[in-house]
């Protein structure tokens, strides 16, 4: 009897200690009904880090805590600063005006690690250099950030002509406003719903069947899989107008891996790797810390493809008439 009680309590004992190294994620990271990790909900990835560590910070990889604080309290105070400014007026050639600040959301913390960029690699947090076709087409990109009259719609980006939004990805970065995504789950599928623009990815989970260049997308062509409790998505034949080309001046040939991990009830970690040979001397990868949102996804009423594109467009319509009217 004493020596089954013995090895009762070494049992206990021995399984108490092993419950205090598992980690916590493992412990807390809920689960599907069909036994996957349960990544659903949504998720925002707001975030003041920004995705190149700044020059000034060289090889510093982290802040200090009081750094840190220091950076999270300007971004109240810019909030605060901003919303008790008087209007401007815009004035022609100058300053054209922005959204009312009341409706950008950039965040006000820092990464969860207090890190000086996303970019996790390279080691120094900086993008690689680029190729001069990707210079070339970063600096040709449809653009309206710029004093050019355009002559058509064609001229313009994807997000100038709300068909796709700046920081909808992939990959997914933080941007000024709409950073939230949210994500459903069944066995096969999952689907990726990014808050701007409201751009959907609908990925096969486990689907063997090969991808084909025969239709390039957006978005890509999105494949999934699981890699014990990480969901890794690989994306590959973009279009010529993928609205991250537009931004960063990748290529259509970008193969875009995400790893989506769930941490804890509240966390979702989100990792990707960005390898485009005909724009970056070699492989980049980020990290963001998506924080879970109790919150639906709000509405995007983008209307700058509605009746702002006239305005943009009104200035070459003049130029036209003046010049037929000349003649």
């Amino acid at each position: 009897m004493m020596a089954r009680m013995e090895s009762r309590i070494v049992l206990s004992v021995l399984t108490l200690t092993l419950l205090a190294i598992v980690p916590v994620s493992s412990q807390e990271a809920p689960q599907t009904s069909w036994g996957a990790p349960d990544l659903q909900g949504v998720w925002d990835f707001r975030s003041i880090t920004p995705l190149e560590r700044p020059e000034d910070l060289a090889d510093q990889e982290f802040l200090s805590e009081e750094e840190a604080a220091n950076l999270e309290q300007a971004a109240v105070n810019r909030i605060e600063e901003l919303a008790n400014k008087e209007a401007e007026r815009t004035e022609a050639g100058g300053n054209i005006g922005a959204y009312n600040d009341f409706w950008m959301d950039r965040g006000t913390n820092t990464d969860d690690t207090r890190r000086t960029s996303l970019i996790v690699d390279p080691s120094n947090g900086r993008l690689p250099d680029m190729t001069e076709a990707g210079q070339a087409r970063r600096e040709s990109a449809p653009s309206s950030f710029n004093d050019k009259i355009y002559e058509s719609y064609t001229e313009l980006s994807s997000f100038d002509r709300c068909i796709m939004g700046f920081n909808a990805g992939p990959p997914m970065t933080p941007g000024a406003y709409n950073n939230n995504m949210q994500l459903f789950q069944t066995p096969e599928y999952v689907a990726v719903v990014t808050e701007m623009v409201h751009t959907v990815r609908i990925i096969p989970v486990g689907d063997s069947a090969a991808s084909s260049d025969g239709i390039r997308q957006w978005s890509g062509n999105s494949r999934g899989h699981w890699d014990g409790d990480t969901l890794v998505v690989e994306t590959q034949y973009f279009n010529d107008h993928e609205v991250y080309a537009n931004w960063r001046g990748s290529s259509r040939n970008m193969t875009v891996v995400e790893r989506f991990t769930r941490v804890d009830d509240s966390t979702l970690s989100y990792e990707f790797t960005v390898n485009d040979v005909d724009t970056w001397t070699s492989p980049w990868t980020a990290q963001v810390s998506m924080k879970r949102n109790e919150l639906p996804l709000f509405e995007y009423a983008c209307h700058e493809g509605n009746y702002a594109m006239d305005a943009m467009l009104s200035g070459a319509r003049s130029e036209e008439e003046s010049s037929q009217g000349g003649q």
